[in-house]
């Protein structure tokens, strides 16, 4: 089996990382992984914004609670010290999935290189807020962009989880 092959079959979602820091160098592979992800008609729309300040990822973290309405009292990013956030271009027809893609390469480019990772959801609801909005503003990061997911990465810190088994009856042939 091909190495590739191997890094999709093998990549686990990770619920607990340790708090040291990844290498930058690990972080900006992570990050050109995702910008090679296939996109439509080679807009290339999506962006990445690399959170690896704690104090903003905290707040990050305590607004992704709140959207789903619980206080912050728990880590909805299980301690992961890197928030890889890939965004949108509202303005593509392809945006959302293209987001998506880039999400899905950087996975398994920390896989590849010995780091967890884990997809959580609700940047979507946190980047139609102003205070977010701004923020990549002061980025420069210019235009209307809708979140499509959080990328937290990190040392694992413990076990990596045993596979799930696959579901039956998802392939249909049409020879």
């Amino acid at each position: 089996m091909n190495d590739i092959i191997r890094a999709m079959e093998e990549r686990r979602s990770i619920r607990k990382f340790k708090a040291d820091m990844p290498k930058k160098e690990d972080i900006e592979q992570i990050i050109e992984a995702g910008l090679y992800a296939a996109n439509g008609q080679a807009k290339q729309a999506a962006i990445i914004v690399a959170v690896t300040n704690k104090e903003i990822r905290d707040r990050l973290s305590e607004d992704n609670l709140r959207v789903v309405g619980k206080e912050p009292v728990s880590d909805p990013f299980y301690g992961a010290p890197v928030i890889l956030i890939a965004l949108a271009d509202k303005s593509c027809t392809t945006s959302v999935y293209d987001a998506s893609l880039v999400m899905g390469n950087m996975m398994l480019a920390a896989h590849s290189l010995g780091l967890g990772s884990i997809w959580i959801h609700r940047a979507k609801e946190e980047f139609e807020t102003d205070e977010w909005k701004k923020f990549l503003k002061d980025l420069g990061a210019e235009g209307d962009y809708e979140g499509v997911g959080h990328c937290a990465v990190g040392y694992i810190d413990g076990e990596i989880p045993a596979p799930q088994k696959r579901k039956e009856g998802r392939v249909f042939w049409a020879e």
